[in-house]
């Protein structure tokens, strides 16, 4: 199999199994000081280190969790005015719940992190176990208080299970982003991807997966991934697998026959690691898909959003309220920071600028002017430069010129704050790939891979790959790789994920 010249998507490395459920050292976090005389503490917590995995370890914290939340609404219903439910229906409740959470894959090894992902299943199986129970203890007695206390242990377990989840997942990214942290990896297959792969890898260690190497009989000359080196041929798999500890393998792109990739991967099973596969059309592979077997044979069926269909119109018809209630909503700002840009720097009050959008539609995206004039920031001159650097345009159009004024609006994005009236006019949504200037998108669709596509959508304020730090100078081959995820998995929830990253971001990083 050659190498693929393509740039993989994201996801697919977001989707790897996990390849162990000790990522980490939870007794590191939990052993004592040299002189504190604690050591039980130590050698407890490495014991259920080894005892426990990352599965089971989710589900005993759950479980303790729903058993604090149960004891908090027994020891406030006095207080709401709500008697306590007998011993049995009280532990239906968790006990339902922890069924329901298991289920939905919940306790399985899974890689990242995904709080927002598992409060949203939380939220949704508590509330199917609430009605469960209060269905059938209306269904089967006389029980007037059946839905006040349903409804008292959801909201006490939603907001236990969510700190729960938030805890471990701040230990877990601590473990992570340590020198070492992760399950070791190994890759087979050192093409391009392969390479590609490693790098994600290496800078998104809250995955949990650590390349240590690759394998391959032929790697790609001029291919390196620093800290990553080819560590053997396939026939030394074996070797390599014992030397470098491996736990988990991604078999990726190589010039391997079938039945050699095959063989492979029955060796690294037989040997107790863990495999992950890198299928073809990966970047055509969305979230959402489906594995039937024909005869035996598998086949796998993706499911896409369409950007045509009636749910993205109800989207683009949300987006309209929505801005015109925000627009109500932060009238105040808007005033102030207009009247604060007219006494700083005058007339006008806001920059207008070309962009094109839906379908290779032109607009005039509308921002409060942050800079003084000055020579044209999208001169020719500095846009090649920056695309020569493999950058998207931007950072090179506040420099030197920012007043403090602007400064403040860069860095807390009230700059933005005009596209509202953007998303009013409907050139625009409030979430989608970020518009770019009407002078560069012939070059970018010349000259960076699947360019176009992120026009089948309305560019939007905020973006999936402005909330993982996509902006200012940093690549645009990255940029329209996450704005094609995004278009390609789009649904209300992820709109409403974005949002929520947004704000955090906003709070986060004041750097932009």
């Amino acid at each position: 199999m050659e190498a693929s010249t393509t740039t993989a998507t994201i996801d697919p490395v977001e989707r790897i199994a996990h390849p162990s459920d000790q990522d980490g050292r939870w007794e590191d976090l939990l052993a004592p000081a040299p002189w504190s005389g604690r050591g039980w503490l130590s050698g407890l917590a490495k014991s259920a280190a080894q005892l426990l995995g990352r599965g089971e370890r989710n589900f005993l914290i759950d479980a303790a969790m729903l058993g604090m939340a149960a004891l908090a609404a027994v020891i406030t219903a006095p207080d709401a005015g709500v008697p306590v439910e007998a011993t049995g229906w009280l532990l239906a409740f968790p006990l339902l719940t922890l069924g329901l959470l298991a289920t939905r894959g919940m306790y399985r090894a899974r890689s990242g992190l995904r709080f927002l992902e598992d409060v949203r299943t939380i939220v949704c199986m508590a509330a199917v176990a609430a009605m469960a129970v209060t269905f059938v203890r209306v269904l089967y007695g006389a029980e007037p208080y059946a839905a006040a206390q349903a409804l008292r242990e959801l909201l006490f377990a939603v907001v236990y299970l969510a700190a729960g989840r938030y805890a471990v997942q701040i230990v877990d990214l601590k473990l992570r982003s340590r020198a070492g942290g992760g399950g070791r990896t190994l890759i087979v297959g050192a093409g391009r991807v392969g390479h590609l792969l490693a790098t994600r890898l290496l800078n998104k260690p809250e995955i949990g997966l650590r390349p240590v190497g690759f394998v391959d009989d032929q790697p790609l000359e001029g291919e390196e991934t620093p800290g990553c080196a080819v560590l053997g041929r396939v026939s030394e798999l074996a070797m390599v697998v014992e030397d470098s500890d491996v736990e988990h393998a991604i078999l990726s792109f190589s010039r391997a026959s079938h039945d050699e990739v095959l063989t492979v991967s029955r060796q690294l099973h037989e040997m107790g690691v863990s495999v992950s596969v890198v299928p073809r059309l990966f970047e055509d592979i969305p979230d959402r898909t489906s594995l039937d077997r024909v005869g035996g044979f598998p086949l796998l069926s993706i499911h896409p959003s369409n950007p045509r269909s009636w749910q993205v119109k109800v989207k683009y018809a949300c987006d309209r309220i929505l801005a015109g209630l925000a627009t109500l909503l932060v009238s105040p700002v808007l005033i102030g920071i207009g009247l604060g840009v007219m006494v700083t720097m005058g007339r006008p009050i806001f920059f207008r600028q070309r962009r094109v959008g839906l379908d290779g539609h032109e607009f005039e995206m509308l921002k409060f002017r942050s800079m003084n004039d000055g020579p044209d920031p999208s001169s020719a001159e500095a846009l090649q430069e920056a695309f020569d650097h493999g950058l998207a345009p931007g950072g090179v159009e506040g420099k030197d010129r920012r007043t403090k004024l602007g400064t403040f609006l860069r860095r807390t994005s009230l700059d933005e704050l005009p596209q509202l009236i953007n998303v009013l006019r409907g050139d625009m949504s409030v979430v989608g790939p970020r518009p770019e200037r009407d002078n560069m998108v012939p070059l970018f669709e010349q000259s960076v891979h699947r360019y176009e596509d992120r026009h089948r959508v309305k560019s939007g304020i905020t973006g999936w790959a402005q909330v993982h730090g996509l902006r200012g100078q940093t690549s645009l081959a990255d940029r329209v790789e996450w704005d094609n995820y995004y278009i390609e998995n789009w649904s209300l929830w992820l709109d409403l994920k974005i949002m929520l990253m947004t704000v955090l971001a906003v709070f986060r990083d004041r750097s932009e």
